[in-house]
Parts: structure tokens; C-alpha cells; sequence
């Protein structure tokens, strides 16, 4: 496998004026636009609701079920000082589900926003509950560490921290939309199929589904798994570095049953993925099965950065997945957690992804560098049909379907 370090990322940029942006969605789900990408072939127009029959009958379809929290915080010290508390990761405990069933206290790994006013008291806010009682919840400042800041909450009330952050909490939509979160966006930057709190931005690929597209989809014959990674504020982050080498991947955290990696062993080892979170799960899954078929005592499953460029692996895709399933029976696990680091970038080498579901991504983004990656350098004919017949870029945006 090629090491991409030394790609400069100024080679994947292009025009995107602010007008092709779309701030908000249209009314309904599945009209949106859907481009069709087929190597050797010319590109094609649908809508999103002519999904299904794109699809392989008999085929497997991944999706991220991953939901959207309200993580964005508002506080204001006596001061005046607005200081804004942006959750990334539960801390302690670090479980997200453990998280968010706390009661009283926890703690949470964040960016803080205005960060030099706030000189270590504790910030306070009082929080009208839907049960209709009074709160005041209230943050203390932690040590800094590589991504942010801990930052310790506390509440005199027996709420859950869930039921906090749902009466207090701001729903994160993309710094690029430049609009403040709206009441309509606490439906529409949720897929219908979201189920697992703990992402701070949407894996908006699956934006586009209806309940009906979905039922479409099963009536071809085509099989809907799940996986979940938590998106974290490191989508948004840009690449700054000249070569992306320099730029460090954030971690995320993946959680997959058993019961997808058997279906995906049925499958050949291959699927199709809706989003390009969902293929870094998938992809993941491989170096997993990897590390722990030449390694089954290892209890770390991590996937760095630069894993997949610097091992040489040999075994197919379903010979990986089959190695981490006798991984889970010597523990007797019926779901693997991790993180992963995983960078997807041209010269990578697809294992278990064949065919990608995806919206227009940012210019010079790591996420431009994966979709290269999947069709082998053809990203400007892809980009260019999209921004000359007046396509909708990014998370509201129109969406494409990516054939190897």
C-alpha cells in the first residue's frame, strides 16, 4: 500500500462559493438530488428516492446510528463573560451510555470557548427542567489535555445528565451553515434511524433517508446492518498542514455486534456503506481483525493513524472479520468497542467497503481525501459535474452513490 503522508493537501481543493452551501434542507427527505458515479462511465442524475433500485439485490447495506447530542453549552460568569462548554467525550465515567444516566455529577472531555476569561471559578446556570422543575447545574475546570479541556458538571437534582443536556443543551449544526441552531434542526440534523446518543455533529450521508426509502431498500432484497461511531468536533477540523502527514486524525469512538460481522462474513466480507463514518468503521474492522489474528491475546484494539500504511497486511476481508469473531468468542462478547484513528487517504486500499453513499464534502478536507481515495483519483470529474449542474454541498446538501 501507497503512504500518502507526503500528499499535499493543496491538490484537493476546488471553488465552492458560499451560495452553493445549503443552509437548510429541502422540505422533503428523499428529493434531494443524487449523483450517480460508476468508473468508466458517465455520470449519472437521479433523485435520492431512486435509491433502492440502484442497489444489488441480495446486497448488504451499513448505516451509522449514531445520534446527535445537544453539546453545546452556554454559560455566563458574573463577569459578564459568555463562555460557551462544547462536549467531545465523557471522561468519567467514560462509558457514553454510563454518561449519560448519571445522576448529580460527571465529567466530560470539552472545548471551552473563551477560554481566557474563565479564571477557574465555578460557572452556574439555573435549567428549567420538561418535568417543569428548577435545576442549577453547574461546571468546574479541569486539566487540559490533548483535545481540550475536563470539565466536571454537577446538579442538585436526581435528573439523569441526559435530561439535562436535552433542557440546556444546544444542538451543534456545522460552523459553515454561519446561521444559529433553529427548532427545526433538532429534527432534520438527525437521521430517522438514530438511535445511540454521543455524536456533536450528524453523519449526514443518512440524512436522505425516509422510513419509506428504507422499506424500499428492504423490499429489493437488500439487508440494512448498523454500526455506531460517534462523530466527533474533529470533522470540522481542517487540514493546516502543508502535507498530511503533519495532520493528526481524531480518535473516535465504534461500537459493532457481532451479529453485523457475521452477516458481513455471509456477505464475502463486503457491503455497502452509507457515509464515509460509516466506512471508517467498516475499513476499521479489518486492521481489527488483523491485529487480533496475529495477536489473540491482545486486548488493545485501537486503530492508528497510519496503521493501515505502515502494516502489510495479507489476509482477505472475510478471513479478517472471521479471526475477530473467535476473538469475541474466547471473551464471549457479542459487541466490540474500540477507537480509531484510521485516515483514509489516495493510495489506501479498499478492504470491505465497495460502494459509498456520500454528500459533497469541504475542499481540502481528509474526507475529500477518502471519497479520492474510493475512486481512484476521479474526484474532480465527480465535483466538477456536481458544481456545474448546480448540486447543493455539505451536510444539507445534495447527496452521490460511489460504485469501485
Amino acid at each position: 500500500m501507497t503512504d500518502p503522508r507526503h500528499i499535499r493537501i493543496a491538490d484537493y481543493n476546488y471553488p465552492l462559493p458560499d451560495e452553493r452551501i445549503a443552509k437548510y434542507p429541502l422540505e422533503q427527505r428523499d428529493q434531494s438530488r443524487l449523483l450517480v458515479y460508476r468508473p468508466d462511465a458517465p455520470i449519472e442524475e437521479r433523485h435520492f428516492a431512486d435509491l433502492p433500485e440502484l442497489l444489488p439485490e441480495g446486497g448488504l447495506l451499513v448505516m451509522n446510528n449514531t445520534k446527535v447530542i445537544q453539546a453545546r453549552l452556554h454559560f455566563q460568569r458574573q463577569s459578564g463573560a459568555q463562555i460557551e462548554v462544547f462536549l467531545l467525550e465523557p471522561h468519567t465515567p467514560s462509558d457514553y451510555q454510563l454518561s449519560f444516566s448519571q445522576r448529580g455529577q460527571v465529567s466530560w472531555i470539552c472545548m471551552v470557548g473563551n477560554l481566557k476569561k474563565w479564571k477557574g471559578d465555578i460557572l452556574q446556570r439555573s435549567i428549567l427542567l420538561r418535568d417543569g422543575n428548577t435545576v442549577t447545574l453547574c461546571a468546574e475546570r479541569g486539566e487540559p489535555c490533548a483535545t481540550g479541556h475536563e470539565v466536571r458538571f454537577s446538579w442538585d437534582s436526581t435528573a439523569s445528565f441526559a435530561e439535562i443536556l436535552e433542557a440546556v443543551g444546544e444542538l451543534p449544526i456545522p460552523p459553515y451553515l454561519n446561521r444559529a441552531t433553529e427548532e427545526s434542526d433538532l429534527k432534520t440534523y438527525q437521521t430517522v434511524y438514530s438511535k445511540i446518543k454521543g455524536s456533536v455533529a450528524a453523519p449526514t450521508a443518512g440524512l436522505h433517508f425516509t422510513p419509506q426509502v428504507l422499506e424500499r431498500v428492504r423490499e429489493r432484497g437488500v439487508e440494512i446492518g448498523e454500526v455506531t461511531l460517534h462523530v466527533g468536533a474533529g470533522t470540522f477540523r481542517p487540514v493546516k498542514s502543508e502535507e498530511i502527514g503533519d495532520h493528526p486524525m481524531h480518535a473516535e469512538w465504534i461500537s459493532v455486534q457481532r451479529s453485523l460481522i457475521e452477516r458481513l462474513v455471509e456477505h464475502g466480507g463486503h457491503c455497502m456503506a452509507v457515509g464515509t463514518t460509516s466506512v471508517r468503521t467498516l475499513e476499521s474492522l479489518y486492521y481489527i481483525g488483523c491485529l487480533v489474528h496475529d495477536a489473540p491475546d491482545t486486548e488493545d484494539l485501537h486503530i492508528s493513524q497510519w496503521m493501515p500504511y505502515e502494516s502489510d497486511p495479507k489476509l482477505s476481508s472475510e478471513e479478517a472479520l472471521r479471526a475477530l469473531l473467535a476473538w469475541m468468542d474466547a471473551r464471549q462478547l457479542q459487541v466490540v468497542q474500540t477507537s480509531t484513528q484510521i485516515i483514509i487517504a489516495p493510495g489506501y486500499q479498499y478492504h470491505i467497503v465497495r460502494t459509498i453513499i456520500t454528500n459533497f464534502h469541504q475542499p481540502q478536507s481528509t474526507l475529500l481525501l477518502l471519497v479520492s481515495a474510493f475512486v481512484r483519483g476521479d474526484w474532480h470529474r465527480i465535483y466538477d459535474y456536481a458544481l456545474s449542474h448546480d448540486f447543493r454541498f455539505l451536510s444539507y446538501g445534495d447527496s452521490s452513490i460511489l460504485f469501485s
